[in-house]
């Protein structure tokens, strides 16, 4: 424990591109379960292929690998489409889109969990700043316990899965 504290690495994002760079790191420490709480999947950020590729990795070679997502507002992403939700269908026993339930919706944030050990956290899901760290197990557990909640509460509707979600 203390190698990985020494080796943890966080900061602060600020930018588009710093997240989906810190999206990338977060989802790169995985190696059995992602969690993540969205409000519309981000394009560019969790339908960049090589956050893609980290992913179809991380369920290819671990058994019992988990991805869940949690979207708030799934209809930008059933409009345009998203290389995610096509990922998701292919792998569906992996990973798992649920649409948050509306009286859960007033949760304005927006994070990305591996692990229980690593995320990417913003206050806003508007904004793009927040903040990353590869190794900060009380702050991800406190979160997952929120996403756990939210998660069992809400259930995967038919029509979603016939869109993709």
């Amino acid at each position: 424990m203390e190698q990985a504290k020494q080796s943890s690495k966080r900061w602060v994002i600020s930018t588009r591109e710093e997240m989906q760079q810190a999206a990338i790191e977060v989802v790169s420490e995985a190696t059995r379960k992602v969690s993540i709480f969205t409000h519309d999947l981000e394009p560019g950020i969790y339908d960049n292929p090589e956050f893609l590729e980290i992913i179809k990795r991380l369920v290819l070679s671990q058994t019992y690998a988990r991805i869940r997502v949690l979207i708030a507002d799934p209809m930008r992403a059933i409009k345009n489409g998203n290389n995610f939700v096509h990922l998701g269908r292919r792998l569906n026993t992996y990973i798992e889109f649920r649409h948050v339930r509306e009286d859960l919706r007033t949760h304005a944030e927006a994070f990305c969990i591996a692990d229980e050990t690593a995320l990417v956290y913003r206050l806003q899901a508007s904004r793009w700043e927040g903040i990353a760290d590869t190794h900060e197990p009380a702050v991800a557990k406190l979160y997952g316990k929120m996403f756990d909640e939210i998660w069992l509460a809400s259930e995967v509707e038919i029509e979603f899965r016939q869109l993709g979600i």
